[in-house]
């Protein structure tokens, strides 16, 4: 018999029995699409962390902070300082020669160095604190943070200009009443790419001049700097990123602007020697490594530390996420799995029936010659064709209820997709629906196979 006559009366032997048919294609279309949605849940909850995860610090970065016994704080700054002067705490300092070190590694796409320090900006009585790291231009371009307004420090622009992240304005307040966004839930009127930003780095010299000194002498203010404003990241007041409260810059513009404000004077954040004095170089706070894939992260990190300092990544997070999500995804498919094991009884009934009601059809088939194989090949693809229409069907209704979920969310204030359905999992579903209806219509094949052809022609 040859394939195209097999087709033909499957699809000839289902559509006499319609009302059936339909019925046993309907549980496989309700078990199919419980599986996809449920798995889809899963998955969209992954990569819904793994995007959030991947703003909020990413899946392919490390940051590495100095080693040796001084611990740091959130901005890379030094807690205590090297008063002992051994060359073993030198040497986990995080300077060139670090860089260096660490952009030799294998898998490394780049290292950035990061000197951070705090200052204050003024604008009319508006006055806020300020938290800026000064990075490389292509470091920055390769965070990805996008610009609302102007754009990202240029590579080779000596003069400093800042790139403001878009919550820093919530930290300005009114120097005369206190009064800011977190007491009246309204931003300052500043538009910091239009108005005058006067920057004041020297803080403590600026606080002492606010009241007295111990010795009862009023200590002059400290300078004022007009800094350019280059650009402001993308987002409003309450979108939080992990740039959304920090101020970027070139660091080689910032290091020139520290040296020329404090020149013989101890830069904020930096080391001192055992007698209080500043060392001649600069030390960076921290280091923003990349890495050429999430996969290698791990092993670049545990380089870092071999070599003495300290790297931190959320590539341990990621890998218990991922862990704890395949859990929730086997769960949740388990859950709609049950809904096709009843549709697969149905589909063996409904073939079973078939069997007994083409008792005589099977006889004269093996009477009149038929290969056994092609006797149980017909019933196997009667099986598929419910598993796959069941499938198609289940699919199509599996996308409807997850746009409608999605939808739900997004209309709560959620931007982030709840239920998503990639390619592989609509493919493998389909597929996964015919095994299950082939399997399903296997022992009814075989037992058409060995129905005995004198025994079907006599039976009525």
């Amino acid at each position: 018999m040859k394939f195209l006559d097999m087709l033909r009366m499957s699809l000839g032997s289902l559509w006499k029995r319609k009302v059936r048919t339909i019925l046993t294609v309907l549980g496989v279309v309700i078990g199919t699409a419980s599986i996809v949605v449920m798995v889809s849940l899963g998955l969209g909850l992954n990569k819904a962390t793994m995007e959030e995860i991947n703003q909020n610090g990413g899946l392919t970065t490390i940051q590495v902070y100095q080693g040796g016994g001084d611990s740091y704080d959130g901005m890379g700054y030094a807690v205590a300082s090297d008063s002992s002067g051994s060359g073993q705490q030198e040497e986990k300092r995080l300077d060139d020669e670090a860089v260096e070190m660490i952009r030799a590694l294998p898998y490394v796409e780049f290292v950035s160095p990061v000197l951070s320090t705090s200052a204050i900006a003024r604008n009319g009585i508006y006055e806020g604190y300020l938290n800026i790291q000064g990075m490389e231009p292509s470091a920055l371009e390769a965070m990805g943070i996008p610009a609302g307004q102007g754009e990202l420090p240029k590579e080779g622009d000596d003069v400093l200009k800042f790139f403001y992240g878009n919550m820093v304005l919530r930290d300005f307040s009114n120097s005369k009443t206190g009064e800011g966004y977190w007491t009246t839930g309204v931003m300052p009127d500043i538009d910091l790419m239009k108005d005058p930003i006067f920057v004041i780095f020297d803080t403590d010299a600026y606080y002492q001049s606010q009241g007295s000194s111990e010795s009862g002498q009023t200590v002059a203010p400290p300078r004022k700097y007009i800094v350019e404003t280059c650009g402001i990241a993308e987002g409003g007041p309450e979108d939080y990123r992990n740039y959304s409260w920090d101020v970027y810059c070139d660091i080689h513009a910032l290091e020139k602007q520290l040296r020329k404000i404090f020149k013989n004077k101890v830069i904020p954040g930096q080391p001192t020697t055992k007698t209080g004095k500043p060392y001649k170089e600069l030390y960076y706070n921290s280091l923003y490594v990349s890495v050429d894939s999430m996969e290698h992260v791990k092993e670049v990190q545990q380089a870092i530390t071999m070599l003495g300092y300290q790297a931190t990544s959320n590539a341990e997070w990621v890998e218990s996420m991922q862990k704890q999500f395949a859990n929730v995804q086997a769960v949740l498919g388990g859950i709609g799995a049950v809904s096709l094991l009843v549709a697969a009884i149905g589909i063996t009934n409904t073939m079973m029936m078939s069997i007994y009601e083409r008792t005589k059809e099977i006889g004269v088939m093996k009477v009149l010659g038929c290969d056994l194989r092609n006797i149980q090949a017909l019933f196997l693809m009667e099986a598929g064709f419910i598993g796959f229409i069941g499938g198609t069907v289940g699919l199509v209704l599996s996308g409807g209820i997850s746009m409608i979920i999605n939808k739900l969310i997004e209309q709560s204030g959620n931007t982030s997709m709840m239920s998503y359905i990639p390619p592989w999992l609509a493919a493998a579903s389909i597929l996964f629906a015919i095994v299950v209806g082939m399997a399903a219509g296997f022992f009814p094949s075989l037992r058409a196979m060995r129905l005995s052809p004198l025994a079907a022609i006599r039976n009525e």
